[in-house]
């Protein structure tokens, strides 16, 4: 019997039609039936304030408990001046808090970074990183994910429209499927 392990997707950009959202929509796609992978918003999140940690306010209570409720993460995110996209950073500055309360402790990650440019939003990709590693999630290491010119990977409909394109994101997500199993097991 198989099981499922239910996994907050991370989405960076907040752009309705972003290429990190299609990404992570293909991804959703290709995943095996193991993991039950949902987009988790973070958008309506206020910005970090230690003023209101013993109150959170209603919409960063609501998602530092949907982060709570997931066994796993997946981010998939751009690059915004090297690093993380302000909006995740401050997504994961609310979930993390208050300090010894983390929503992200043990869960097993894996990062996506999405780029139109050559690349490939590495920075943010390793930024992010070391934001978990404090946060203690255990990262994928292998395959790493780093989509360059990804301008020209998707269809007018924002399907993946490279069959290399599909079959790296394939096997990225059976490889996180792996880990993700590999360290909830322990």
């Amino acid at each position: 019997m198989t099981t499922v392990r239910k996994v907050a997707v991370l989405v960076g950009s907040l752009r309705k039609e972003s290429f990190s959202l299609k990404t992570a929509k293909a991804v959703i796609g290709l995943a095996p039936p193991e993991l039950a992978m949902e987009i988790v918003d973070f958008a309506d999140v206020p910005l970090f304030n230690q003023d209101w940690e013993a109150a959170m306010p209603p919409a960063a209570a609501a998602f530092k408990a949907r982060i709570a409720a997931a066994e796993a993460v997946l981010f998939v995110t751009p690059e915004y001046n090297r690093s993380v996209p302000g909006a995740l950073k401050n997504a994961i500055d609310v979930a993390s808090r208050p300090y010894g309360q983390s929503a992200w402790s043990g869960k097993p990650g894996g990062v996506i970074s999405v780029s139109p440019g050559a690349i490939s939003g590495f920075g943010a990709n390793h930024h992010l990183r070391q934001s978990m590693v404090f946060l203690d999630v255990p990262m994928l290491q292998q395959p790493e994910a780093y989509i360059g010119n990804a301008h020209k990977l998707f269809d007018a409909n924002g399907a993946i429209a490279s069959d290399d394109t599909r079959q790296f994101l394939q096997n990225f997500v059976q490889a996180y499927a792996r880990w993700v199993e590999r360290n909830l097991a322990r």
